[in-house]
């Protein structure tokens, strides 16, 4: 029978503390989303406010403050052992431990955690993001819905149909599904006729296309309506539209796969003639939402850069964007209301106990303020690493921010940043994510400037961002009728002096959002 045993065990464990766990939050905000944060963290916490502490004297007052201080204190521990000879013991030691304390305490300079510096930008514009104040897409579609005549019951049919309407202007949602929806949501009992007889007058509505099933049903009705109510234009091609309905209709498959000689076939068509079908289709709308604002629901992202570079004669000048970021400071109401709960001297200078309630109050006070300044010293943290990594990427691809030549970016990985900051892989990481970089040449994502390399003939090294470029290159500049093929591609690439494989090639072609040669052709 085996008995309880004790082993004694060493571990070593690597925990983070909150302040730690905070900058690293904070490094992934984006500059965007930096100044809600502010707001929220201000919100919860008010012995953190924005405003400049006040600089005018400020190190003339801090050292008299501190001689008068240090005067006082010297003047309370000799009255304090005088008055301690008289008191308690269990009373005294806690009182002056406390007291000890809490003045050590209210030495520490609570003042200048501004964050401006040197090295930020000095732009004064607006700090807000602008969001553009406009109806949505759906309420533009209501609004039509008032000028068809409809009971109160289709009406509401209807409204449960377009708020289904996707961002791009579809229906996905079946109708049994719309039924139950109205059964379930307001209590409506539908059919799936009248929802379908519902669809058919919302298909009516501006813009062209809206509320289709799919692609298909999108481009047939917008060439219908066109032959509906433009039919008396002389010089619409009646024949071409008709055409294309059919082919649409008929051979979408076909068409969508454009395996052309099988549509000529199909349609019994010349190449020129199936060339001009085809144009009419290609000035169709796929996506009806999106002519209209930012389609369906979707709020307008504006891109606020997190870093700036600037070219100034030669010589490349990187900048933070801190107009997303105030500037911080500790309350000052806050902090007198802890210099007033640390004086321990009545008002005919006696020495004085404090009670329970004011000591919970002084712990309350110095738990915010403490919290105030671990938030204000994140910023500047964040800040400081977030100046740091850039300033390493923009050296490691000084080429490229001089030229914009994409050719020039040099093959580079989180590791190498890391080494030459001496930042930890995932702060780099943190850093480089959702964060982006103005310059001559545009606004970039920082995680456009990291790739891996790729070794040429000659043994050089060079970044698979060159080998992308290169490879886009050859398929614009492709004979579209003919279009390269992935071994071809290869081929070129090869010839170029880049030695990649064709499943390279396939897969490069496929970051790059680049369809197979069969569906690049043209006529």
């Amino acid at each position: 029978m085996s008995g309880i045993r004790q082993n004694l065990s060493h571990k070593m464990l690597q925990k983070l503390s909150p302040q730690q766990i905070q900058l690293m939050k904070l490094l992934q905000v984006p500059t965007a989303a930096l100044e809600q944060r502010i707001k929220e963290e201000m919100e919860g916490n008010p012995a953190l406010e924005e405003g400049l502490e006040n600089e005018e004297g400020q190190e003339e007052t801090v050292f008299n403050e501190k001689k008068e201080k240090e005067k006082e204190k010297e003047k309370e521990k000799e009255e304090a052992k005088t008055e301690a000879e008289q008191e308690p013991e269990d009373t005294r030691d806690e009182d002056v431990e406390f007291s000890d304390y809490l003045d050590d305490y209210l030495e520490d300079d609570t003042a200048n955690y501004k964050l401006q510096a040197n090295n930020y930008s000095s732009d004064e514009e607006d700090k807000s993001i602008p969001i553009p104040v406009e109806n949505t897409f759906h309420e533009y579609l209501e609004s039509q819905l008032g000028l068809v005549k409809l009971d109160e019951h289709e009406e509401r049919v209807a409204k449960q149909i377009i708020g289904s309407i996707d961002d791009d202007g579809y229906l996905r949602r079946e109708p049994i599904a719309i039924v139950d929806d109205l059964a379930f949501s307001q209590n409506i009992m539908t059919t799936e006729e009248e929802v379908e007889r519902m669809l058919i007058v919302v298909q009516r509505f501006e813009p062209s296309g809206i509320g289709a099933r799919d692609l298909q049903e999108c481009l047939l009705i917008q060439l219908r309506r066109k032959l509906a109510e433009e039919g008396d234009d002389e010089k619409l091609d009646f024949e071409n539209i008709n055409r294309a309905i059919e082919m649409l209709d008929k051979h979408f498959e076909e068409f969508s796969k454009k395996h052309y000689e099988k549509l000529q076939k199909q349609l019994s068509i010349k190449e020129s003639e199936l060339k001009q079908t085809i144009d009419e289709v290609l000035k169709l709308n796929p996506k009806p939402a999106s002519g209209y604002a930012s389609g369906g629901n979707r709020i307008t992202q504006y891109i606020v850069p997190d870093f700036l570079i600037h070219n100034r004669d030669g010589e490349l000048e990187l900048t933070l964007n801190t107009r997303n970021a105030p500037d911080l400071r500790i309350s000052e109401h806050y902090k007198e209301m802890l210099k007033s709960y640390g004086s321990n001297k009545t008002q005919e200078g006696k020495r004085r106990k404090r009670n329970k309630k004011e000591k919970e109050a002084v712990m309350f006070i110095k738990q915010k303020i403490d919290a105030a300044k671990w938030f204000i010293d994140a910023i500047r943290q964040r800040q400081q690493t977030m100046y740091k990594t850039m300033y390493s990427i923009l050296q490691y691809q000084y080429d490229f921010f001089l030229t914009g030549d994409q050719k020039r970016l040099r093959p580079m990985i989180l590791k190498d940043i890391a080494e030459i900051t001496g930042l930890d892989i995932s702060t780099v990481s943190r850093v480089a994510n959702s964060k982006y970089v103005q310059t001559e040449f545009g606004t970039k994502r920082l995680k456009e400037f990291f790739s891996e390399s790729l070794q040429t003939d000659s043994g050089e090294e060079v970044s698979t961002l060159e080998v992308k470029k290169i490879l886009m290159e050859h398929i614009e500049e492709e004979n579209k009728k003919k279009p390269l093929s992935d071994e071809k591609l290869k081929d070129a690439l090869r010839d170029a002096g880049y030695n990649i494989a064709r499943r390279t090639v396939a897969k490069y072609r496929e970051q790059l959002n680049i369809p197979v040669a069969r569906l690049r052709k043209e006529l």
